[in-house]
C-alpha cells in the first residue's frame, strides 16, 4: 500500500469526538484550570499522572464501547491514537515502534491502539476528518493525535521514525500550549503485556494459531496457510482458522501486486473481470470493504457466464474473509442476491 506524505500541518486538524460513546450528544468539558495545574505540577515534580483511566503503560487498546473514556483522557494526557489491523502486518509494528517512542519520552504521551476490524464505530467517527485530510485511506495504520478531545491527523502508513519524532515533539509542544501535560506511568513498562486487549487478558492460542500469527508477523504468507490448514484438518469446525486462512490467501495476493496499476487497471478496464478482482482485494486489505464488495456485485450484475461466475465466487470468498457475522457481509449478501436474480 502507497503511504501517504508524512506532514506536520495535520497539528490544525480538528474535530469534535465528544458524541463517540455512552454520552452521545453531550457538550465536551474543557479542562479545568485545576485539572491543568494538578498535570503539570505532577509533570515537574516527576511524578506522572494521566492517560487512560485504569491503564498504565506505554501502550493501551481501545474499542468502540470504551473509547469515550479515551476521549476525556485526551482532555489532560495527550495520546496518539493508532488504527492498524491484523491483516497488515507493518501495522501492529508500526504501532509497538510508536509505543516505543512514548517510553523514550518518559510517558509524555500515551499510545492508544485500536483494531479496525473489530471496532467499526471509531474509524466511522473518525472518517470525515481522514476524507478531508487524505482524500481516502489508502494505506495502514493511521495515525492521529489526540489532544483536548479533538483527533489530529498525522500521517498513512509505516513512515520513517526520525520524521515521526520531529512531528511527535511539535505535537507535545502543542500539547504544553494547551496546558495537557499528564503523563503515564512507564517505569515498569516490559513492552509485552502492553499488547493485549482493552480490557481482558487475551487468552493463549491453540498452538497452530500461535504458528500462524507468528508467520504473519514476519511476511510468511505459506507458513501461515500451512498452519491454518493443518488446524482445519485437525477441526473442519474452527472458524477462527477460516477466517485466518482467507485473510492470509488475500495478504499473499495483494502483496505481488503493483497498487497503482492494479487500480488504473481497474478504472481502465471496467469490463475486466480479473482487473476488478484484484482492485476489490485491494480495497478489502485497505479497509474499504463495502467498496471491494460492491465493485463485485456491480460486476455480476454486469456480466454472464464464466465471468459473473467468477465474481460471484470471489465474492463469496471475501464474505469468508471479512466474517459472516459482519453487517456488512450480510448487507451485501442481500445485494448480491439482488444482483443474480
Amino acid at each position: 500500500m502507497s503511504q501517504q506524505p508524512f506532514s506536520t500541518s495535520a497539528l490544525r486538524g480538528a474535530v469534535d469526538l465528544s458524541g463517540l460513546g455512552a454520552r452521545a450528544g453531550a457538550q465536551r468539558p474543557a479542562p479545568s484550570a485545576g485539572a491543568a495545574a494538578g498535570s503539570a505540577g505532577a509533570q515537574g515534580s516527576g511524578m506522572p499522572s494521566g492517560g487512560v483511566p485504569g491503564r498504565s503503560g506505554a501502550l493501551v487498546h481501545a474499542g468502540d464501547a470504551t473509547f469515550e473514556a479515551v476521549v476525556n483522557a485526551s482532555l489532560t494526557t495527550p495520546l496518539v491514537l493508532v488504527l492498524w489491523t491484523p491483516q497488515v502486518p507493518e501495522s501492529l509494528q508500526h504501532l509497538r515502534e510508536l509505543a516505543e517512542a512514548a517510553r523514550a519520552k518518559d510517558g509524555r504521551f500515551q499510545v492508544v491502539g485500536v483494531d479496525l476490524a473489530d471496532n467499526p464505530g471509531i474509524m466511522q467517527a473518525l472518517t470525515p476528518i481522514l476524507q478531508q485530510t487524505f482524500g481516502q485511506v489508502s494505506a495502514l495504520p493511521v495515525v492521529l493525535g489526540l489532544l483536548g478531545g479533538q483527533p489530529m491527523p498525522f500521517y498513512l502508513g509505516v513512515q520513517d521514525l526520525a520524521q515521526v519524532d520531529q512531528l511527535l515533539e511539535k505535537f507535545l509542544e502543542a500539547a504544553v500550549t494547551n496546558a495537557i501535560t499528564g503523563r503515564v506511568d512507564v517505569s515498569a513498562d516490559g513492552g509485552e503485556a502492553d499488547e493485549t486487549g482493552d480490557e481482558d487478558q487475551e487468552q493463549e492460542l491453540p498452538p497452530l494459531h500461535q504458528a500462524a500469527y507468528d508467520a504473519i508477523e514476519r511476511g510468511d504468507w505459506a507458513a501461515a496457510v500451512d498452519a491454518y490448514e493443518q488446524a482445519l484438518a485437525a477441526d473442519p469446525a474452527d472458524e477462527l482458522a477460516t477466517l485466518g486462512l482467507g485473510q492470509v490467501r488475500l495478504l499473499e495476493r495483494t502483496s505481488r501486486l503493483d497498487l497503482a496499476a492494479v487500480r488504473q487497471a481497474a478504472a481502465d478496464r471496467p469490463d475486466d473481470v480479473q482487473a476488478q478482482i484484484d482492485a476489490a482485494d485491494v480495497d478489502a486489505v485497505g479497509g474499504h470493504v463495502e467498496d471491494a464488495f460492491l465493485r463485485l456485485i456491480d460486476v455480476v450484475r454486469r456480466t454472464a457466464g464464466e465471468d459473473r461466475d467468477a465474481a460471484r465466487t470471489h465474492l463469496i470468498g471475501l464474505f469468508d474473509v471479512i466474517g459472516a457475522s459482519d453487517p456488512r457481509v450480510q448487507k451485501a449478501r442481500s445485494s448480491l442476491m439482488s444482483a443474480l436474480f
